[in-house]
Formats: C-alpha cells, structure tokens, sequence
C-alpha cells in the first residue's frame, strides 16, 4: 500500500513514525499459516514495538505475546490477549515482577538460570501457586549475525546449558510449586540463515525426548523468533521452509510450537519520517541536518545499523553526505557517507524499516518529546500515539522543585 507521508506530515507534523497494519497482518497470516500443520502459537515480541494499537492489532488477529517485563505483561493484558497466552521471559526478573505474573496466571515463565528457578520456587510457595516453568536453553551455536543482536553462544548472557537445564527440569518435577511447562530457544535477531536455527531446534527437541524419557513430558516447544527482514539487500529465509525445517526436527513429538517473532512481523511495516532543517558543508563533508534525532530512531547510533534513507524531493543532483540530527552527540546520525539529492528546508526524509525498535528504543534526551505514531489500514489513517510535548516530560518532577 502507498502512503502518503507528506498528507501526513501537513497534518501530525514531523518527526513521525508511521506503520502499515496492513502489511502487519499480512505478516502475521504468513506465518499462522507456515505453520498450519500443527498446533502453534505466535507470540508476538512485544519488545520490538510495544504501541497499544499495534498489540492489539495482533491479538484480534489471534497472536499472543513474549514479554520481557511485568510493564509489557501488562500491555498485552490491557489489549486483551489472554493470560495463556502470554510468556514472561528475560534474565532479570524482579521478586515482584515474578510474583505478579504468577497472579495473572500467564501460561509460563521463561527461566534463564538456576537462581531464578529458585527464587520463582519461594515465591510460588509464598502464594501457593504452582509456577509453569519453561527454561531457556543456550546452545552455544553461532547466529551469523550482529553480535550485539546475538544471544545463543555461551559468551551471551541469555538461558543455560544442557547439562544445567536437565538440573533443572528434575528440580521443577521434584517440586510442588513448579511444573515443567515449556523449552525454549532464541539465539538472535536479524537472522537470514536458516542452519543455525536448524541446529538449535534440533538440539532443544532431543532434550525434549530426552526429558519424556525420564517421565518429564513438555507441552510447548519455543523456537523463539529472529526472523530477519530486508533493510538493504539481504537474502530472507523463506517462511514455509523455515516452518518445515522446525517442524521435522519435532518429528514424533507431540508439542505445540511457539515462535516469537517481533522485528518480522512488524519491522518493514515502519517508516520514520523526518525534516530537512538545514545543509552545511565543514571542509569537504556535507551535512544534512533534520529535525529528527538519535533519541528518536538510535539503532544506527548504538550498532551501525543500517536504514535505508530516501529525501521526498524531484532533486536528480546527488552527492555524499551525512544524515544527522540535533543532538548534542557525535553519535547523533542517520546515516554516514550515503548518496542524497540536494535539499531544501523542509524537505521530507523518509528511513525506511523503521517499525521495530524504533519508537520503543526511544527516549527524552536533551528533553526531546517523543514523536507522534500513527497507522495506516485499509488506505485510512489515525494516530495511535500523540507527540509528548514539554508538560507531559516534567509531570513527575515539577511537584518536587523547591
């Protein structure tokens, strides 16, 4: 579908994240569909981006959600995906974030060591409640990826070895307050090679045979998500064979299949769209300054991430240049020696493949309101998120000025 970004732009300002449903639930269906063959849950990672609009987009849809915070729990409650279908994962879980998802009832939490296991123990005595325990595994396998988007080698501080799981799974069957539930594996993002995640199914569903054979029988295998998409000229993994490669490694097994996906559900739905403020020239390098910034859209500050950009201009006079903005911060860039059209003031900039880990990465440095968000469905449009403005920034502060 073709959005108008500047009929947008005149009517919610700049900067703006603006997001295709469209292609959203397209994205989604692909997937249900990939994997029609057996039961299987699509939990969508609320992380990527956590609008309330967009959540619940996906849960009329049918998805449920990963989360990795008792905040995005609740999101996914607020919108309505039922509590079973909600998985509580990260490394670092609070007494209280652990204690209020036992009291929602979600359908497990995703346990990453041994001393969290402990602690979900106590506090599901404490409550008299039986924790649904699934434990992440990390199969020390090489993602090919970014390293700072990798999270199953040894190295990472994501999920436990095999040996430690088994520990584990038999602590969770020797309990009254833990059931072995689930198994999961997630070993990064942005992946585009299907072997690595060939070999780490592979892996976690022989410890599921192995683990029956000791009378400890999962209902849920995890496979987690990943799934990369296209932001420059990358070569995807097609979605049916990625679907057929999972499900034979599960063969003889009869476990529902979760997939986490965030980034493939929603990352090329998402454009940022940003204002030329200004061009000038130190030395030799050209700048284009807009009003966007890193707070707004940092993932190629914070690892070089590349988003394609384009100006919305008829400009046919190219030249080198760097995309920046006006934070204080050398880091405060865009894009770096890429080729743009020379500029007006005002100009439109679109940075494309923005849905994921943008708006939800984003923060108020230098006390810069966050932008506004708005979808896009059905060819109509509606903003799903205001722009923050001074007043909402200091609320929580200006009772305490003395």
């Amino acid at each position: 579908m073709s959005i108008n970004f500047k009929e947008l732009a005149n009517k919610y300002g700049t900067p703006y994240y603006v997001y295709d449903f469209d292609y959203i639930t397209n994205q989604y269906n692909e997937l249900k569909t990939a994997f029609k063959a057996r039961k299987s849950l699509i939990a969508y990672a609320v992380k990527a981006n956590s609008n309330l609009s967009v959540i619940k987009h996906l849960a009329n849809l049918g998805a449920g959600a990963d989360c990795v915070s008792i905040g995005e729990v609740k999101r996914a409650l607020k919108v309505g995906i039922e509590p079973y279908k909600i998985i509580f994962s990260g490394v670092g879980k609070t007494d209280d974030e652990i204690r209020q998802a036992l009291e929602f009832g979600i359908l497990m939490i995703n346990v990453e060591s041994a001393a969290e296991l402990d602690r979900v123990e106590v506090i599901a005595k404490e409550l008299g409640k039986v924790a649904r325990i699934s434990i992440r595994i990390n199969p020390n396998i090489d993602p090919k990826t970014h390293p700072y988007i990798s999270t199953g080698l040894h190295e990472n501080k994501f999920g436990v070895d095999i040996d430690t799981a088994k520990r584990m799974y038999i602590q969770c069957k020797n309990s009254d307050n833990l059931e072995p539930t689930g198994i999961h594996c997630h070993i990064g993002s942005q992946l585009t090679q299907l072997q690595p995640i060939k070999e780490s199914v592979q892996i976690i569903a022989d410890l599921v045979r192995n683990l029956a054979a000791i009378k400890i029988e999962l209902s849920f295998i995890d496979i987690g998500g990943g799934l990369g998409i296209i932001y420059d000229d990358e070569k995807l993994i097609d979605t049916n064979e990625y679907a057929q490669t999972v499900l034979e490694t599960m063969f003889g097994l009869d476990i529902t299949v979760v997939c986490e996906p965030g980034k493939f559900i929603v990352g090329n739905s998402g454009t940022f769209i940003t204002k030329v403020l200004y061009e000038k020239v130190n030395g030799e390098k050209r700048f284009v300054i807009v009003d966007g910034a890193m707070n707004d859209l940092i993932r190629p500050s914070l690892y070089n991430a590349y988003h394609k950009s384009e100006v919305l201009n008829d400009n046919k006079e190219f030249s080198a240049c760097n995309l920046v903005g006006p934070v204080c911060e050398s880091g405060d860039f865009f894009a770096k020696n890429v080729q743009l059209p020379k500029t007006q003031h005002n100009d439109l900039v679109a940075i494309y493949s923005a849905g994921a880990y943008g708006f939800s990465m984003s923060s108020n440095y230098n006390t810069r309101g966050r932008v506004a968000e708005i979808a896009v469905e059905n060819g109509e449009d509606r903003l799903i998120r205001k722009r923050e403005t001074f007043e909402d920034l200091i609320t929580l502060e200006e009772e305490f000025i003395k």
